[in-house]
């Protein structure tokens, strides 16, 4: 009787599943054949020039309408080292192929296009060769963290879905390059739009670092203390974590082409997606050769020293812990009178939040007592970023598992003696030696960062040249031409 009971339950749930599989496949077809058709409306509509969004689509001199190759990047004005990235893939791409015309979905509406480009030059010295078309996005709000106060990378990752979807409606390109880590509009924009998808990964969205920071129950600014002092909460973050990891792992393999930032990044996106076939490390472009440009020569003062930092100010830069570090620094040096230091933070601040984090790091250098030996320099142009560096003794950086460290790079080809946290793209790829030769050095924790410091400062002024001259030579692997290079190699199975 159970058994006939269960069968009569069974079937019918089955049955029922099997029609809901159908009408699901049926609809998502159907959206597919409609945004198709809603493209050809589009691009017809931008021949007869109805369409403001499409003029630059339409056809060119040779009768051929233009490849359209789109970016997604919804923060493309922040400054940071991924816009560096999109703007010189753009530059290569409009370099290499006459017959594209690159588009870039972006929710920074309070500036205008020409407005985002000239800012792309000012900050990164990257002049852009043929126009690009901006997609405005109203939605953006959908993706920002404050949002979610809880499951924050699953809220966040819905929300670029809904995102995505205001992308697609209103350019549907051939070629969809998610060039700032929203890995769930992939799927979106190849099944639903029929591109063909390619992304480039600076930071996975989680990684199996994150997973193992939650199982041993660590406190971090991503792992609060009142789930860290909860056996359940934990366990329950836990299989959160590990569902979240999957899904990520199968809207990442969705992809055509997946380009990742350093050997740390690769090693995470090999065991998350599982495409190691079409994956490869293309390290993002540093303007090397004009921080090279400085002249390299001994130390002349020895009076004063600076310590610079090159970050935006996001929490898991962990800029607290240069403060403090400097703070045991300075503390030690009084008591031996040694010359004078200076920290001097660098960094972009993208929205109120950075502001607040900004004065809060001023606050806790007034509880220090450093706050005359501090100086905090926000969104500033680069001829000065390239003063600061030039008279800096340290180059400072302190994120742990930084994915590579654009700012590192920029630092040691400027001449700095670099000081970078012993995790990520810094320890695997960046500050290692060269030739046999050491190019900088790498601490953990505060005492680690304030004795090291100490340690540089000790150095003789030849001692400190060689070091600096090491690092420079070593630099080179990071260059604009080498990740031309790379890019378009990796890049082009997607305009077969």
């Amino acid at each position: 009787a159970c058994f006939r009971l269960l069968c009569s339950l069974l079937i019918p749930a089955l049955f029922l599943s099997g029609i809901l599989c159908v009408c699901l496949v049926i609809l998502l077809w159907g959206i597919r054949l409609w945004i198709q058709q809603r493209k050809k409306q589009l691009t017809s509509a931008g021949k007869d020039g109805k369409r403001p969004l499409l003029v630059a689509f339409s056809a060119g001199k040779d009768g051929k309408r233009p490849l359209l190759v789109a970016f997604f990047h919804p923060y493309c004005n922040a400054g940071g080292g991924g816009e560096r990235v999109l703007w010189c893939a753009i530059r290569t791409l409009q370099k290499k192929y006459r017959n594209v015309m690159c588009v870039v979905y972006t929710g920074d509406r309070d500036a205008t296009g020409e407005e985002i480009v000239e800012g792309a030059f000012r900050r990164f010295n990257i002049k852009l060769t043929h126009p690009v078309k901006f997609v405005f996005l109203e939605k953006r709000y959908l993706v920002k963290a404050s949002l979610y106060p809880h499951f924050t990378l699953l809220g966040q990752s819905l929300g670029s879905v809904f995102l995505g979807w205001e992308a697609l409606l209103k350019c549907v390109p051939d070629i969809y390059i998610d060039s700032m880590g929203y890995a769930f509009t992939l799927p979106l924009f190849k099944y639903l739009g029929g591109c063909r998808v390619g992304c480039y990964v600076h930071y996975p969205t989680i990684s199996t670092d994150m997973l193992s920071v939650v199982r041993n129950q660590d406190t971090r600014f991503n792992n609060a203390a009142f789930i860290t002092n909860n056996p359940l909460l934990s366990k329950f973050k836990l299989v959160y974590y590990y569902f979240f990891a999957f899904m990520y792992g199968l809207v990442g393999s969705c992809s055509d082409v997946i380009m990742v930032n350093s050997s740390w990044t690769l090693n995470h996106i090999l065991s998350l997606w599982r495409a190691g076939a079409c994956t490869s490390v293309v390290y993002p472009p540093c303007d090397v050769q004009t921080f090279l440009d400085i002249p390299l020569e001994e130390e002349k003062s020895t009076s004063e020293y600076s310590i610079v930092s090159v970050s935006q100010f996001r929490p898991e830069k962990d800029h607290p812990l240069q403060i403090r570090a400097f703070a045991q620094l300075l503390k030690e040096k009084r008591l031996g009178q040694q010359p004078s230091l200076k920290l001097i933070l660098i960094g972009g601040c993208r929205n109120q939040q950075d502001e607040e984090r900004v004065n809060n790091l001023k606050r806790l250098c007034e509880e220090l007592g450093v706050s005359k030996d501090v100086t905090f320099r926000i969104n500033i142009p680069f001829e000065e970023l390239k003063r600061h560096l030039s008279e800096a003794t340290i180059g400072l950086h302190t994120m742990w598992n930084e994915h590579f460290g654009i700012g590192v790079v920029e630092c040691m080809a400027a001449g700095t003696v670099i000081l970078a946290h012993n995790s990520g793209g810094p320890k695997l790829d960046i500050v290692v030696p060269y030739e046999g030769q050491i190019t900088g050095f790498l601490a953990e924790n505060e005492d680690n960062y304030a004795e090291t410091m100490a340690y540089i400062l000790s150095l003789s002024p030849e001692k400190r040249l060689e070091i600096r001259e090491n690092a420079r030579r070593s630099v080179h692997r990071f260059s604009d031409q080498h990740f031309e290079e790379t890019f378009l190699l990796s890049v082009e199975p997607l305009f077969k």
